[in-house]
């Protein structure tokens, strides 16, 4: 099951945060993997998409959620504001995941006593397990729209989800690069 929330950010830093970063990593960054290109990215402390709190759209979300021993990835994490109000909240098995290290050790150092071994620094792709929900702010928007791409992450979705598990996510949608003529977003 797919739960889709249709957010259309008019704040631009959000909007002009991720076009400015997808655009600038399809025109100098083509050949950087991603490991490289977000830690640098943190090292420059180049996260203007960093409000610094859960969205409200995900808090939302996570309000309605009544099973708080449901096991939950967050991919794609960064700061992971999301995981801490959902421990705020009486949720314990969430697991946050990140390709930088950076974020991951902010979230440590802002939350000592999160569990280490739900700290995953790993590639999504390339991660395993099973989830009853996987909640995600913005990750598939920050993957280099093709089809490829596109088609990889819901077969890695549809691997990490228990049958009846949920996929939550928040987009924002806007043209990432007319030369490729799609949105970031086309699930909804």
């Amino acid at each position: 099951m797919c739960i889709c929330t249709k957010y259309l950010y008019t704040w631009s830093r959000i909007g002009d945060a991720f076009q400015n970063c997808t655009y600038f990593r399809f025109r100098k960054l083509v050949t950087m993997d991603d490991k490289t290109y977000w830690t640098q990215r943190y090292e420059a402390g180049s996260t203007g998409w960093n409000i610094g709190y859960p969205s409200t759209p995900i808090k939302e979300f996570a309000d309605q959620l009544t099973d708080k021993n449901q096991r939950i990835l967050i991919p794609g994490a960064g700061n992971a504001y999301e995981a801490e109000y959902l421990i705020e909240n009486g949720f314990e098995n969430i697991h946050v995941l990140d390709v930088s290290e950076i974020p991951l050790n902010e979230l440590k150092n802002r939350n000592p006593r999160f569990p280490e071994n739900q700290i995953l620094h790993e590639d999504f792709f390339t991660h395993t397990g099973t989830y009853d929900l996987i909640l995600e702010q913005t990750f598939f928007c920050s993957l280099v729209p093709t089809d490829e791409n596109r088609s990889r992450y819901f077969e890695q979705m549809h691997r990490l989800l228990k049958p009846d598990g949920i996929l939550a996510g928040l987009s924002v949608r806007f043209s990432l690069d007319r030369r490729y003529g799609k949105t970031a977003l086309w699930w909804q």
